[in-house]
């Protein structure tokens, strides 16, 4: 036989979260053949057959092999399309993304100039009038990653409700599940929502379920920016709870946060809080490792205490990559003003405290998703950088988390939460998406001072049994991405 890819004597991590061993990982066509400890190599007769077919052989000595990376929360819609080399998320060993974060989504949105928050993702290229149409744009693009895809709450309201200051009607409830319908029968994972936006705020629990009722139907998700991440985070999380339960779907909470200098802290009460909820219904959540968050200018969010990073001004680009106080000062207005001003935009919020983030890294329920925002001209650095960031800091120098834990929360447990069997463990008969990186260097380069920095220690990433990058050539020129379409759990 022949197209084989042996991957040989690496540290091989398997996703599952079960200790490590010393192995072999062989691979053929687009699938996972064979994953056994080194010391059963001679004896196994299938792996001398290999062998003597001349596999193209990857010595991992001294290496990690791991499944490819689930980013389960990213803003890469439009990107996997107009950058479809997405070297930002392959360089750190991703494989997967999860678009239509946030109740933002592409589909089933056409506009020449879609409002906030839905204009995080660009306004060139919302034209796609269902799923289907997206993740067959998706499949011609031939990304070099992977996309699966919530469908947005937001996006539903923002075609068909007339009044985006109240909640949907019973004939706009109808409309927006009759999109979600389609959504799920093309593949979509499920539903997401962003009620923390104005855009969705006004939106109730009744119409919340009407939608989510279809994705728990089809086996789908609901995850949510939830409304409130400072001072009534309490409340907002019993809301997406009771949200979920009344629809009867699984629960992710995004991004995982506790927001501003008065919030500092309340970890030690929401954590508490998921693991009561976690005990009546399927729930989860995602993390990215950093202390700042990145969003739409939002006045709103200026409180004179945290620090504001402009990454985009529409009306003054000059901004970009300047403090909003020096912006501010400069002006000679205070800061809310200059925010004003700035509009439309996006910044990025120092709102965390360190020791928050490290809980919630640590607690066994949280995934890690990078949120990254790929239409910024001077992103957040965890754009390119969060995946590499977990393991240097909460694994190698902090301690905080294993290295099985690490991966685990970065591809099995995500392909379990999310709906995507075939991939997140390295086991016979799974999907090909692996990547072979050096403990000892991996690490993020992009700072905030310089967001656009390829991470270092990722060797080599294969994509459906496609070699798409290399650390030392970097993205290959064969790109092996599709659509991921959600499987039943």
């Amino acid at each position: 036989m022949s197209g084989r890819v042996w991957l040989k004597g690496g540290t091989v991590v398997d996703g599952t979260g079960e200790p490590s061993f010393t192995g072999d990982v062989w691979l053929q066509g687009d699938r996972i053949v064979a994953v056994y400890p080194e010391r059963e190599r001679d004896a196994r007769a299938d792996a001398r057959a290999w062998m003597d077919d001349r596999p193209r052989t990857h010595d991992c000595r001294g290496k990690v092999i791991a499944p490819g990376f689930i980013d389960v929360h990213t803003h890469d819609d439009a990107a996997v399309l107009n950058t479809p080399d997405m070297l930002p998320k392959i360089s750190q060993g991703v494989t997967t993304v999860v678009a239509g974060n946030c109740g933002i989504s592409l589909a089933p949105v056409v506009t020449p100039r879609p409002p906030a928050p839905l204009s995080l993702l660009g306004d060139r290229q919302y034209r796609y009038t269902t799923l289907r149409d997206y993740a067959a744009a998706v499949d011609a693009a031939r990304p070099a990653i992977n996309v699966a895809a919530l469908l947005g709450h937001t996006a539903l309201r923002i075609k068909h409700v007339a009044d985006l200051d109240r909640p949907a009607n019973a004939e706009e409830r109808a409309a927006m599940a009759a999109d979600m319908r389609e959504a799920m029968d093309a593949g979509a994972l499920g539903l997401s929502s962003g009620v923390f936006y104005r855009e969705a705020y006004a939106a109730d629990v009744p119409e919340l379920v009407a939608v989510a009722r279809v994705a728990a139907e089809r086996g789908g998700v609901y995850a949510t920016h939830i409304r409130d991440e400072l001072k009534g985070i309490l409340e907002a999380m019993m809301e997406a709870a009771g949200t979920a339960r009344q629809a009867g779907l699984p629960l992710v909470l995004s991004h995982h946060k506790c927001a501003g200098a008065a919030n500092w802290g309340r970890t030690l009460q929401t954590l508490p809080l998921v693991d009561r909820l976690a005990g009546q219904q399927e729930l989860a959540m995602d993390v990215y490792p950093y202390t700042a968050g990145s969003t739409v200018l939002r006045e709103d969010l200026v409180d004179g205490v945290i620090d504001i990073l402009i990454t985009r001004s529409e009306p003054h680009p000059e901004a970009a990559g300047r403090y909003l106080r020096d912006i501010a000062a400069g002006w000679g207005v205070g800061e809310y003003e200059a925010c004003v001003r700035l509009k439309p935009g996006n910044a990025c919020y120092f709102q965390m405290r360190e020791d928050d983030v490290r809980r919630v890294i640590a607690h066994p329920l949280s995934m890690i998703g990078s949120d990254g925002l790929p239409n910024d001209e001077r992103p957040h650095p965890r754009l390119w950088g969060a995946f590499p960031r977990v393991l240097a800091q909460y694994w190698r120098e902090k301690g905080v988390l294993s290295l099985s834990q690490a991966v685990h929360k970065m591809t099995g447990m995500s392909a379990r939460r999310f709906r995507m069997g075939d991939r997140g463990v390295l086991a016979e008969g799974k999907a090909a998406d692996v990547v072979v990186f050096d403990p000892d260097r991996i690490r993020d380069t992009a700072t905030f001072e310089d967001p656009m920095r390829v991470s270092e220690g990722v060797e080599a990433v294969w994509v459906n049994g496609v070699l798409g990058y290399t650390e030392a050539d970097g993205v290959l020129p064969e790109r092996g991405g599709r659509f991921v379409r959600r499987q039943p759990a």
